[in-house]
């Protein structure tokens, strides 16, 4: 404590420091402001001024000067100075030091005269006393001081009751109940009650308790009562009072007895003026606090029981249920508890503004025990109505409202009023949290409660505030937070379907982030609901109503049951949207009626029902796949369904929806993307399905207007808001771009991280609906948002890419908009600058539009791949090719043509109809008339584009293709990079991608091969088909189709090939150094050649599709079934290709049927649309023409495609391919696809003028000349031979080097071979004949190996496939023989690489496409086959004929034939054996199924007997017939040709002779095959000992 007296005052005393201290105590006393400070300040003076005199710093002489002088300053000064001599006293005596002890006493001597004797012996020590001689003894002094103690405490008083006169107590009743309203104060009423006690010996207890009385019946006198009682307590101990009125409450605790209020109120005025203690009177009250708690746990314990009883199933009897009805009667008429003191005494505290003391006793009871109450929540609720009327008036009543004022209390110990929001932190919240959900006893202050928290929202967002206040409005905003959770939240549940203040609290709601709300949310439906035995019975009887309303909900009665479900709703939106969801979840047919239901609510419960939604979708307990973990769990479809209904439907705020898919996305988690797709699709009607129908497709490929109109299933109407609604909301949050790469990123997680455990199936659907919904939700982004918007959105393709790792087809998905954008508007700005408007001008500033807005993206993609790319292909048509769509390629004019003729119909019906009122029909021509301008307008608009973009393409061309490898390296990155990535991606870029092809075709694209790009699409679909998703597959079947429409579109007409394809260079079939296509007309593909190259593709198609038939794979199968059921409009178009497919498909049908009955579907739909095609179908020789002549072998050979040509191309090594065995099948087909397979040539080394890369490059040019001109001679055929060397160019040396690249298990295969050939160039005729001989050993050796391979083989196959793999043993059997047989020459395996003699060859690759086309069961071999083989014959024939100088002499010749009749006699008889017993085993055997094929294919034989006898194929009728026939021909042959022409004919002829044997072999393939089934080993055996025949032999 600070001194009051300064040390410089003592030291100048008698100078100064008595004045000072003089005028520092006249100026405390007269202070009169503070009583209570100045009497403290007065006496720390004094005390001061005292020790001072003690320690002998100042004279007592001098101090009791100063004290006379004070002394009349104040009525109590004496008083105050015997206060302060008490503490010396006691100070002084505790000390040795006996001079302080000294002065003390004789300054209390010079102060005798100030303070009197009695006020001395009260306050000082005995001994002190004695030692001051104002007694004479301290022991007698002590002794006399006790006896009067006892005499006054604890002697019974013996009162005389008779001298306590009735007078007395009938006047102090009349002095306390007269009129108070005049001059009467209480001090001259307490001054008669005085003078009334002593005259008549009045009792000063009972004349308290009559006042007290009188107080209770005159409550309206506070202010005269109150000091009167405050006046006389002073004549009485402390404790008095508050006895008395617990008397009086003991009076009343009888059970009958009822507290009368006044009683509470008097008490309560009392506590307020501290004129008792609550902690004195709190005990005289009843019940206990212990009874309060039991009280309060048995109300717990009895809402559990009600929600038990609610949500129990019982099944009772009649008379159980009325006992229980007796039961609750009884209960309810026995006798209600007493009264409940504390509660009356609380309320009464309210009532007057206590708030402090009806705190204290609130907590010491439960929680909300006392305000669920009724009187005392309404008198606590009245309390807050008074204390925030000031700042409610201010802020917080609505614009036009009156309002009732409420005038504050008269009492002014009341809480202070409100005026600021600080001060509502005060006293306002804490009110407002014991009051808890019992605010719902007063709407009115409801609303006014949370109009303020509107009013201090509104002010907590402007942001004009300092940092200071910023923290204040922080701590405030907080408060607003737990009031609504604790409060307002839990009240409007307990009210009754108060709709009005649901809306005024949405109406504060709606400022808050939607991350509080839904957090205030989830507190009270998960946890308010426990806090409250009232909450918890609201909470069973919601549940049970929601349960009687859902039972009787059907799309009849939607708006009774709606209007039921809203009211419901106003209260309790939490508990009655789970129970929906939960209900929805299970059955999805109650959508429709539930979404119409709706209507209903309120802003607040709409709002709700979204948080409800979102923690239905994220509820951890739920497994997001089915049992069978192959499909998305039915709960999440339904979930998602109703999302997107209710969302589009009603203004429910979206963004904490697509907040939580973003956030599962980057979670990794790809099943609630559902959700993403069904509320684009309905908000937006943008629907993504595989389904479109080819009519959707081409609109979907114009305007806006015309993909509204045909591209679409449903019509879409009035999405127009819906859509706005979801654009703002992606864009207020910032989600649109981060849903798009997280969508994106998300596809290849699918696969690698989600996917791990999952089911293949699951996956590939996951897969898709990331991809589908990405592409859906892509497509709104790019219809819906504005140009800024989006180019301000989306960063450059190479961020995209680098940084984002976003996959580049969606990356340019994504891009692709903006540049269209950027492109036009940069146009426009162009036409604006000048006004030309010429055509040629306009197209002339869209290109330079092109080139400004292309350039950066130019040089944006060339990171994207390795360096090496840009060799082959630029960066240039990389950019044109990802950034165009098909809307700039085509117009589709049907389309346009379609729906404007739609409208027309419309308009007639419209005139037609009679029922239409006039003003209707005039509004709806109207409306018809406006969208067929629009999409005339459209049309217009788009042709022009069309046109620029063509003309913009036309001056590209040039630089695109860059062929600085091959080009076939260009097609590879063509399709690898473009078109495989794109044509996967959408429906519409499958068509775009086909059409692409298409358009660099006809632009007459340099280094572009045409033939090869479509060869490469054809030949290998089973890897593409087997690693697409279900959707892919379909998208890629469409790009198929496409591509098959235009080819069928040449095939079907000479006059259209020679317009479309005749002089272009993608059809050239020599492929010259880079910019030297020069158009020699012979290096075209002519049209019967192209026909030929038509059904090798269909043929390659078929035996793809076979393949992944016959797999067993899940994928393989559902995949192959889905692309053929898109190409079905152009595949199959050959009858016995067709046929081969049909019985594959049956055959699925039957496994299928019981094991995946989803792969059933599939077939069966594929089958029977397969037949209904049948019709259509045509012979084999109606396709293209069969079987040329014996001499035109040659031709036949060019015929078949560019790979005879020279081609460094895939197309040569296909023919070859397709002879290779089913393994080295798919890793060639593998190998090539990545276009790298080559030819290794080894005879390079003995012929080193040719350079050849297939071996035949030059030579095959020859054979494009034989072609034109058939009859020249030998010497002009070696001119042109000449000539044609210099042709071998660049490209196919690279192509020799990189041979390589040759698949191992062929290199494996045949890695003694061209040791051989190594050693066999041929030099002379000695030499030869010894090469053959080691040949032949070598060759026999290997056929055996090569056929106990195959036997072992088809033992493990026979399971699997019982008759391909019989049909492939007895191919491979004759191969091998073939093989053997034919070791003279230079040995073939399968490939051109291969060293076998060519006729050989070609007669095992005729006998292998045979069996080939018999595993698709057509007996009549593929002509492709003939193709293929005749093409390939010749062009070996060549080749072996320009590297071999010496040829083979007669007698030679001679022998090899020989050796082929023996061969051949011996089959045939075998065979004749073997048809025997087949024709019994097929009688037994064949079910009806099976006797039809036979059927079939005899008839398909005897047409071909009938067929082939002009091309020298006829078979005769006994099998010994045929190799003679074959025979004379070669003698004739002979004597015609000489030198060089020999060689070509003998081996034709040879060939062909071989070829016949081998079609009849064909003929018995099924019969061997069967004996096989019944006895493979026989069938080995048999093998083996035709091997040791050819040996002997």
């Amino acid at each position: 404590m600070a001194t009051v007296l300064p040390a410089e005052w003592i030291k100048n005393w008698e100078k100064g420091g008595r004045n000072e201290f003089l005028q520092l105590c006249r100026a405390l006393s007269e202070d009169k402001s503070h009583d209570s400070l100045s009497f403290r300040d007065i006496q720390q003076a004094l005390y001061e001024l005292s020790s001072h005199v003690v320690r002998g710093n100042l004279k007592h002489e001098q101090a009791s000067g100063v004290l006379a002088d004070i002394i009349e300053f104040r009525e109590d000064m004496p008083s105050i100075l015997a206060d302060a001599f008490c503490i010396l006293d006691i100070e002084t005596s505790c000390l040795e030091e006996k001079t302080k002890r000294d002065c003390f006493t004789q300054l209390v001597l010079s102060c005798l005269y100030l303070v009197s004797d009695t006020v001395l012996k009260e306050r000082l020590d005995p001994e002190t006393l004695e030692s001051l001689g104002l007694i004479k003894q301290s022991q007698q002094f002590n002794q006399k001081s006790v006896k009067i103690k006892t005499k006054l405490f604890y002697k019974q008083q013996k009162f005389n009751l008779l001298r306590e006169e009735n007078e007395g107590y009938a006047k102090l009743i009349a002095e306390l109940g007269q009129d108070l309203s005049g001059n009467i104060t209480s001090d001259l009423i307490l001054e008669n009650i005085k003078s009334l006690i002593g005259c008549f010996n009045l009792d000063p207890n009972r004349v308290l308790d009559i006042i007290l009385e009188v107080y209770e019946c005159r409550p309206e006198y506070d202010d005269f009562f109150v000091p009167l009682i405050e006046s006389y307590m002073y004549m009485c101990e402390p404790q008095t009072l508050c006895h008395i009125l617990g008397f009086k409450f003991k009076f009343y605790q009888d059970p009958s007895g009822e507290t009368p209020s006044s009683l509470y109120r008097v008490a309560a005025v009392l506590l307020q003026h501290n004129l008792i203690d609550l902690e004195d009177l709190y005990v005289h009250l009843l019940p206990g606090d212990n009874a309060i708690i039991e009280e309060h746990k048995r109300e717990i314990v009895e809402a559990k029981q009600i929600v038990r009883k609610l949500t129990m199933v019982v099944l009772s009897s009649e008379k159980t249920e009325e006992k229980e009805k007796e039961k609750e009667k009884e209960e309810e008429k026995t006798e209600k508890p007493p009264d409940n003191q504390k509660l009356g005494l609380l309320e009464a505290l309210l009532k007057i503004g206590d708030w402090q003391h009806a705190q204290s006793i609130m907590d010491q009871m439960p929680p909300f025990y006392a305000t669920s109450h009724k009187p005392i929540a309404i008198a606590l609720c009245q309390l807050v109505h008074v204390t925030i009327e000031p700042l409610y008036r201010r802020v917080g009543v609505p614009k036009g409202a009156k309002g009732s004022p409420i005038s504050p209390l008269p009492n002014k110990r009341a809480p202070k009023q409100a005026d600021s929001f600080e001060d509502l932190r005060k006293e306002v919240f804490n009110m407002l949290c014991y009051l808890g959900p019992h605010l719902s006893h007063d709407p009115i202050l409801f609303a006014k409660v949370v109009r303020l928290g509107k009013a201090f929202m509104k002010e907590f967002q402007s942001d004009g505030n300092k940092q200071e206040d910023k923290e204040k409005m922080e701590i405030l905003f907080s408060c607003v937070l737990s009031i609504t959770d604790q409060v307002l939240l839990p009240s409007l549940s307990l009210m009754d379907c108060n709709a009005c203040m649901s809306e005024e609290l949405w109406g504060m709601f709606k400022t808050f982030p939607y991350q509080y709300r839904y957090r205030l949310y989830g507190q009270w439906k998960n946890e308010t609901y426990n806090s409250h035995p009232l909450l918890v019975k609201v909470k069973a009887q919601t549940i049970d109503r929601a349960k009687y309303i859902m039972k009787r909900l059907t799309k009849e009665n939607v708006k009774p049951s709606g209007r039921q479900i809203g009211k419901l709703s106003h209260a309790n939106p939490t508990i009655l949207f789970d129970y929906i969801l939960s209900q929805i979840q299970k059955y999805d047919n109650l959508i429709t009626p539930v979404v119409d239901s709706l209507k209903y609510l309120t802003s607040l419960n709409y709002d709700v029902l979204a948080y409800c939604i979102i923690e239905a979708l994220a509820n951890p307990e739920k497994e997001r796949m089915k049992h069978d973990d192959t499909t998305i769990s039915s709960w999440l479809q339904s979930l998602a369904s109703f999302c997107g209904a209710v969302f589009r439907k009603y203004p429910i705020e979206l963004a904490g929806l697509l907040q939580y898919v973003a956030n599962q996305l980057k979670a990794g988690k790809s099943f609630d993307l559902l959700i993403l797709k069904e509320v684009v699709q309905k908000m937006a009607g943008i629907e993504i399905t595989e389904e479109m129908t080819m009519e959707q497709l081409e609109a979907m490929t114009g305007g806006e207007q015309l993909k509204a109109e045909g591209g679409y299933f449903g019509q879409i109407r009035n999405t127009k808001k819906s859509s706005q609604r979801l654009k703002d909301a992606l864009l207020d949050h910032d989600l649109a771009l981060p849903l798009c790469l997280l969508m994106a990123q998300q596809r290849n997680g699918v696969i690698f991280q989600e996917g791990g455990e999952k089911h293949l199936k699951l996956v590939g659907k996951l897969y898709d609906q990331c991809h589908d919904t990405l592409v859906q939700f892509g497509g709104f982004l790019a219809s819906n948002l504005s140009t800024e918007d989006y180019i301000k959105r989306v960063p450059s393709i190479d961020v995209l890419c680098n940084e984002f790792h976003t996959p580049h087809d969606a990356a340019f998905f994504l891009s692709r908009p903006m540049y269209a954008h950027q492109i036009s508007s940069k146009y426009d700005e162009l036409k604006k600058a000048e006004k030309g408007n010429k055509q040629q001008h306009k197209v002339h500033k869209y290109i330079t539009a092109c080139e400004l807005v292309m350039a950066p993206v130019h040089e944006a993609v060339i990171s994207l791949h390795p360096p090496k790319v840009w060799d082959d292909i630029s960066p240039q048509f990389y950019a044109t090719f990802w950034s165009l769509t098909m809307y700039d390629l085509a117009v589709p004019h049907s389309s346009y043509d379609r729906e404007v003729n739609k409208l027309k119909v419309q308009m007639k019906a419209i005139d037609d109809n009679q029922e239409m009122p006039p003003n209707k029909k005039k509004k709806e021509k109207e409306r018809c008339t406006a969208l067929q301008d629009k999409l005339l307008e459209e049309e217009k608009k788009q042709l022009e584009h069309v046109q620029r973009v063509l003309q913009r393409l036309k001056l590209e061309k040039d630089n695109w293709l860059l062929a600085k490898s091959t080009k076939n390296e260009t097609i590879t990155k063509f399709l690898q990079l473009c078109i495989f990535p794109r044509c996967i991606f959408s429906a519409i870029d499958a068509v775009y991608c086909a059409h692409f092809v298409e358009l660099v075709h006809q632009q007459k694209t340099p280094n572009f091969s045409t033939l090869l790009c479509y060869d490469r699409v054809f030949s290998d679909i089973i890897y593409t088909v087997a690693s697409c998703t279900e959707n892919e597959a379909s998208r890629y079947g469409r790009f198929l189709c496409c591509m098959l429409e235009t080819v069928t579109r040449w095939h079907s007409d000479r006059v259209i090939y020679e317009k479309e394809c005749g002089n272009y260079p993608g059809f050239l079939t020599i492929l010259r150094a880079t910019g030297f296509d020069g158009g020699n007309k012979a290096d075209q593909l002519d049209y019967e050649n192209f026909r030929h190259v038509v059904h090798k593709w269909h043929y390659k198609l078929t035996k793809a599709s076979v393949h992944c038939l016959e797999t067993g794979e899940y994928t393989h199968i559902r995949n192959i079934l889905i692309v053929l059921t898109k190409i079905l409009p152009w595949y199959p178009k050959v009858l016995n290709l067709g046929q081969a497919l049909e019985r594959r498909v049956h055959k699925i049908c039957q496994e299928e049927k019981e094991k995946r009955p989803d792969l059933y579907a599939l077939a069966m739909g594929y089958s029977g649309q397969l037949k209904s095609r049948k019709p259509f179908m045509i012979p084999e020789n109606e396709f293209h023409h069969k079987d040329p002549p014996a001499r035109n072998a040659v031709a036949a050979t060019v015929q078949n495609g560019p790979g005879g040509a020279g081609m460094p191309t895939s197309l040569t090594i296909n023919t070859a391919k397709l002879e290779e065995s089913a393994a080295e099948e798919t890793d060639k087909l593998k190998e090539k696809s990545q276009g790298t397979v080559k030819v290794i040539n080894k005879t390079v080394n003995a012929t080193p003028k040719v350079t050849t890369s297939n071996g035949n490059s030059a030579s095959n040019s020859k054979i494009i000349k034989e072609k034109d001109d058939k009859e020249k001679s030998g010497k002009e055929k070696d001119k042109e031979k000449k000539e044609k060397i210099p042709a071998t160019t660049p490209e196919t040396k690279a192509l020799g080097k990189d041979g390589k690249d040759k698949p191992k298990e062929e290199r494996a295969n045949k890695d003694e071979k061209p040791r051989e050939i190594k050693e066999k160039t041929p030099k002379s005729d000695k030499e030869k004949e010894k090469a053959k001989k080691e040949e032949k050993a070598s060759k026999e050796e290997k056929s055996k190996t090569i056929v106990t391979t195959i036997e072992s083989k088809s033992v493990a196959e026979k399971e699997r496939e019982k008759e391909p793999s019989r049909e492939k043993d007895v191919a491979k059997d004759m191969k091998s023989k073939e093989n053997t047989k034919g070791g003279e020459k230079i040995p073939v395996a399968g490939s051109l690489k291969s060293p076998v003699p060519r006729s050989e060859t070609s007669e095992c690759e005729r006998e292998q496409k045979r069996r080939k086309v018999d595993i698709h069961s057509s007996p009549s071999h593929s002509s492709t086959v003939k193709d293929n083989l005749n093409e390939l014959k010749d062009s070996s024939t060549k080749h072996y004929i320009n590297h071999t100088t010496p040829t083979l002499s007669k007698s030679k010749e001679r022998e090899v034939d020989k050796k082929d009749l023996d061969k051949s006699r011996e089959r045939s008889r075998e065979r004749e054996k073997k048809e025997e017993k087949d024709r019994k085993d097929r009688k037994r055997d064949h079910s009806n199924s099976d006797r039809e094929v036979p059927q079939d294919s005899t008839k398909r034989r005897k047409e071909e007997n009938g067929t082939t006898g002009s091309s020298k194929h006829s078979k005769s009728e006994s099998p010994s017939d045929s190799p003679r026939s074959n025979e004379k021909e070669r003698e004739k042959s002979k004597s015609k040709s000489s030198g060089k022409e020999k060689g070509d004919s003998i081996k034709a002829e040879k060939m062909e002779k071989s070829s016949s044997g081998s079609k009849k072999e064909s003929r018995h393939d099924k019969e061997k095959e069967k004996k096989e089934k019944r006895d493979s080993t026989g069938g080995k055996e048999e093998k083996k000992h035709h091997k040791s025949s050819d040996k002997h032999r």
